[in-house]
């Protein structure tokens, strides 16, 4: 196993999570209106499509009357009701974002994107989604209401563990002029915070290395993803025409993966291409095996100890990441907005690369023991598996002064030995 890092907590993000805010904004003659707000203060991990399904259980006997910008994904049953009929009777709803295009009634600030969620530090003001819902039979003061219980977050799969919902000091609003302050009624946080662990029993991606200086190519291990999809998988592009035309897309769950040694969805390659003077160079090239998915909004995360002095990226956008104030190890690079941010299903198009200049730390920097290698690669937000280290490609010489090491000791100790035979 590569997880090192505890259940749901992320030594790369110490601090990441998803919170859930509840505003109450106002009363009503049976229960309130409430503006719902989901953050994804996490670094480098979005939900992407297709997208966030929410889920609680009601306290009491609560029904959801209206909603805009999201939707239940169930009625239930609101035979009771006989005139007005509310949007879910449900005791557990499952509410879902709305799809980009609805009415401009149907909408409100930050909803209406299929339940995408961008990460925090790629885009602040894309990490927000919000809808809004009118509840009834709660109760309609502070004192009767009743906090929703056991709230769940699919993002859009498994992973995510959500606490209880916790009174806080209530949200304050300033106007659009900045005049004026207001503030709701009465305010409840969730916080869910990811375990790659929950989220799937083997890794989703791996790492493979070569460098200039070795014609050896250090490949992913095999089946680092796990081999479950080894007997499903497809042996050429020209094989996914005839498997594509029998799929029924809303029953298939395991991914349709292109043949490989690695069996997973996402390869990253880390290759040393140059050596200069006071600088060195990387390329880094990730392809996508899954026929599927296109992954949109993607990020790579690389942990290496000259990612301190980057001099130039080339193709990727990049951001230094510090969790901690006593290290500069870390960086997220992603695609650039309308040209590579978007990681194409398996094929021709499947893949995107770029290079990278760091500058030389004399005291430091080497070639030997794999030091010019990354030590920890998470795409989306998930720990790729690397080779073991002594898989890693080596430098010749290095080798060489082994054997020659060696053989000297050797000739050292033969002269010994006849010296005192």
């Amino acid at each position: 196993m590569i997880f090192s890092h505890a259940v749901a907590y992320d030594t790369l993000d110490p601090t990441g999570n998803i919170t859930i805010k509840w505003d109450v904004m106002s009363w009503t003659p049976d229960g309130y209106v409430a503006l719902v707000t989901m953050t994804n203060f996490q670094m480098y991990r979005h939900i992407m499509e297709p997208g966030w399904t929410l889920g609680w259980t009601w306290a009491k006997k609560e029904v959801i009357w209206s909603m805009v910008g999201a939707q239940a994904t169930e009625q239930g049953d609101c035979s009771k009701f006989k005139i007005n009929i509310p949007h879910s009777c449900m005791k557990n709803p499952t509410v879902v974002d709305l799809l980009p295009g609805v009415p401009y009634n149907q909408q409100i600030a930050n909803c209406c994107k299929g339940g995408v969620v961008g990460s925090w530090g790629q885009d602040p003001s894309a990490a927000v989604s919000s809808f809004q819902l009118s509840v009834g039979r709660s109760g309609s003061s502070n004192k009767t209401v009743r906090l929703p219980k056991n709230f769940t977050l699919l993002g859009p799969g498994r992973g995510y563990t959500c606490s209880q919902a916790k009174n806080v000091l209530p949200t304050a609003f300033i106007s659009a002029d900045g005049r004026r302050r207001t503030q709701a009624m009465m305010t409840w946080n969730v916080t869910c915070t990811y375990s790659q662990i929950l989220a799937s029993k083997n890794p989703t991606c791996c790492v493979s290395m070569s460098s200039f200086y070795n014609s050896t190519i250090s490949p992913c291990p095999s089946c680092s993803c796990g081999c479950q999809n080894k007997n499903n998988c497809v042996k050429s592009d020209s094989d996914i025409r005839s498997v594509v035309g029998m799929m029924n897309t809303t029953t298939i769950v395991a991914p349709l993966l292109h043949c490989t040694q690695h069996m997973c969805p996402i390869r990253v390659h880390w290759h040393v291409k140059l050596n200069y003077k006071e600088y060195w160079r990387v390329k880094m090239s990730i392809t996508n095996f899954n026929y599927q998915v296109n992954y949109t909004e993607w990020t790579l995360v690389v942990q290496h100890p000259n990612l301190n002095n980057v001099t130039e990226v080339f193709s990727f956008d990049y951001k230094p990441l510090i969790p901690y104030d006593s290290t500069n190890d870390t960086g997220m690079f992603y695609g650039i907005k309308f040209f590579n941010d978007i990681l194409l299903q398996s094929g021709p198009e499947g893949n995107v690369q770029s290079e990278l200049i760091l500058q030389k730390d004399m005291n430091t920097f080497t070639f030997k023991q794999g030091w010019a290698f990354p030590r920890k690669v998470y795409f989306n937000g998930d720990e790729c598996r690397m080779p073991l280290p002594e898989d890693y490609p080596y430098l010749p010489n290095s080798a060489h002064a082994k054997a020659i090491a060696s053989s000297t000791l050797a000739a050292l100790l033969l002269l010994v030995l006849l010296a005192f035979w």
